[in-house]
């Protein structure tokens, strides 16, 4: 597993009953996560102070319910990153935090490539890997269903101070959009993909992560440069090991460009605990040109 320990302006503060306790720089949330099936506090006294709690609905959904005053939005830093925080409609905040540890590889890997690398980021929401990648010299192409979202990832580029790096922005279906690059000839050398385990593209192309994520790994070596740096496939699609994405990158990608794959889990650490939060899976492929 690897940890995304380096946060200041995040933490978990507690975990228990279904439920984590948050502090997203000054403001404390309470939200529900499917992981967290033990019962015992162990801060009890931490879960009176909040300044909201998502509570999910027994017909699905939810809604926020404030105690105290929260902002429409605001910012937190990660290092050298800065990522706008809105409480959304199902749970979510726009950032997952966990996806550091993923940053600051890819980061690492850009930097001492020593050249100038093209990245493709799929599915890539409100843009926290295109924010690192930009961050370390990266030309981005940031390509998402939502437009909303799509623009919430030119809020972050521009609040990190990186309003004039080369990231390009695409509203599109995904397998729409790397069939057209490979149309057109365009390369890449590191893809990033978050699929969702159920979506729906912008025409209402329906995709289902087990159904459609190797056709789509295939897809997207087509379009990879001949000297590719990295391929990172991330999921939080519960039943499906890392040690698959492993099996689809040796497939598609390892046979092809000789490297290295990797797998496992991500989390979050609890401050003050030895307890650890499992947030999702990666797979990786990088090749052997850093350490």
């Amino acid at each position: 597993m690897i940890i995304a320990n380096e946060w200041k302006d995040y933490e978990i503060i507690d975990m228990a009953n279904g439920e984590k306790l948050e502090r997203w720089k000054d403001v404390i949330l309470v939200r529900p996560d499917p992981q967290i099936i033990w019962k015992s506090k162990s801060f009890p006294n931490k879960w009176k102070e909040i300044n909201a709690k998502y509570n999910r609905s027994n017909t699905g959904g939810g809604s926020w319910e404030y105690k105290k005053k929260v902002p429409n939005a605001w910012q937190i830093k990660y290092k050298n990153l800065t990522f706008n925080i809105k409480p959304m409609g199902f749970k979510h905040t726009g950032l997952f935090p966990e996806q550091a540890a993923n940053w600051d590889w890819m980061i690492e890997k850009i930097k001492s490539s020593k050249r100038k690398i093209k990245v493709l980021n799929l599915f890539a929401y409100t843009g926290g890997a295109t924010v690192a990648c930009a961050s370390a010299g990266a030309e981005v192409c940031h390509v998402d269903s939502s437009k909303g979202m799509v623009a919430w990832a030119k809020e972050n580029i521009a609040s990190s101070g990186l309003q004039d790096k080369p990231v390009r922005y695409i509203v599109d279906d995904v397998v729409k959009f790397v069939n057209r690059e490979i149309r057109r000839g365009n390369k890449y050398d590191a893809i990033i993909m978050d699929p969702p385990s159920y979506g729906r593209g912008t025409n209402g192309e329906v995709w289902k992560f087990e159904e459609n994520i190797c056709d789509l790994v295939e897809l997207c070596s087509q379009v990879l440069s001949d000297n590719p740096l990295f391929f990172l496939i991330n999921s939080y699609t519960t039943g499906i090991s890392s040690t698959v994405l492993e099996n689809i990158l040796n497939l598609n990608i390892e046979k092809k460009y000789k490297g290295k794959v990797t797998s496992g889990e991500i989390g979050l650490p609890m401050t003050n605990s030895k307890l650890i939060l499992p947030c999702g899976i990666f797979g990786r492929w990088e090749n052997g040109e850093t350490k």
